[in-house]
């Protein structure tokens, strides 16, 4: 089965090939560039960029893998969370490609999507604790199944890569700030007492990362606010030695805290013997390097994907769709996008979704 995957939830417009689990190509054009003159996504003019890159992009796609339109069995398409305005765009595209060609249309959920995507490199044991960690979530999950994810815990207001994003601001980083606050950790001496793990002090299994934030915030207005160094910075090399000491000690209180909750649902979930982590966050050097001995500790697996596959892609839509393809599932034309703010099922088989078996 040959299914195409259409990511457009965001600022990224990526499309993607996979035949029987394996990945052929994949494309994507990125909007970063435009958006970092506003310090963030101006969902508008992410909706029309959408619609700039997605028909050639498909042309490029095509022609690189040696594939037609009429070779594709599956149009699977991102079909939220995300920014509505750029949901519309791809689901719009995709549908009016399976129409057009006959073939089956699946409406996938992009932060299942992040989860499976580690899979594309190493099969998932099912079944497993999934940590994904973006920009816009900070999410974990009891994972039964590709079509089956049960949600333990989610963040109550910051997500720790909105986090990431909203210090980077404050530090004058340029945007978006989470690989470069990364890289200024690596180079700086992290100070566990300096700011707080948030949110631990409970029994359940949900985030808040407001709070740090505004710590950091604080920290920068008393310590640094008479440092100079070029505003945005974009380079390591440009950093006083405080600049950086300040990124290693945020990155790991945020590192503690996911690592902190992700062994508290390990420790109720005992039989999973997996963890998979996901997500643009999943990148950050540090997160990796813990949660895999956290694992390794703990005598389980940690399944990490490639950087490739954490941010935004359309490998992640296209190997989602295929394997919930494969067990039988699609919708039919009548079905719709869900933004950011609503609601979608944890559950592929709940009739809520919309999808149906084959």
């Amino acid at each position: 089965m040959l299914c195409l995957g259409i990511e457009s939830s965001c600022d990224e417009t990526a499309l993607a090939l996979v035949e029987d689990g394996r990945l052929l190509d994949a494309v994507l054009a990125s909007q970063a560039d435009v958006h970092a003159l506003f310090g963030g996504v101006v969902p508008e003019l992410a909706s029309r960029e959408h619609c700039r890159y997605m028909g050639p992009l498909l042309d490029v796609l095509l022609r690189r893998s040696g594939r037609q339109a009429a070779d594709l069995d599956l149009v699977a398409v991102a079909r939220g969370p995300g920014l509505l305005g750029s949901l519309l765009v791809g689901v719009a595209f995709a549908k009016g490609l399976a129409l057009g060609l006959g073939s089956r249309f699946l409406g996938v959920n992009h932060l299942h999507a992040h989860l499976l995507a580690a899979g594309l490199e190493e099969a998932i044991a099912f079944p497993a604790l999934g940590l994904l960690v973006s920009g816009g979530h900070t999410h974990l999950y009891r994972m039964e199944a590709p079509w089956r994810l049960r949600l333990l815990g989610r963040t109550l207001d910051d997500a720790a890569g909105e986090a990431f994003d909203k210090v980077g601001k404050v530090l004058g980083l340029s945007y978006p700030g989470g690989r470069l606050l990364d890289a200024l950790a690596r180079e700086g001496r992290a100070d566990p007492r300096l700011f707080p793990r948030p949110y631990l002090d409970n029994d359940n299994l949900d985030f808040s990362f407001s709070g740090l934030k505004t710590a950091v915030a604080v920290h920068a207005a008393a310590h640094l606010a008479g440092m100079v160094w070029p505003r945005p910075l974009t380079r390591t090399e440009d950093a006083p030695q405080a600049l950086k000491d300040c990124c290693a000690s945020f990155n790991l209180a945020v590192v503690d805290t996911l690592c902190a909750k992700a062994e508290r649902a390990l420790d109720r979930q005992p039989d999973l013997r997996t963890l998979v982590l996901a997500g643009g966050v999943a990148a950050n050097s540090l997160l990796r390097e813990r949660v895999c001995a956290l694992m390794q500790r703990r005598g389980g697996r940690a399944l990490v994907p490639g950087p490739q596959l954490c941010t935004d892609n359309a490998a992640m839509i296209a190997h989602a769709g295929w394997l919930l393809g494969r067990e039988g599932f699609y919708h039919d034309l009548r079905m719709e996008a869900i933004p950011r703010g609503k609601a979608l099922p944890d559950d592929m088989l709940q009739t809520a979704w919309g999808a149906c078996p084959q």
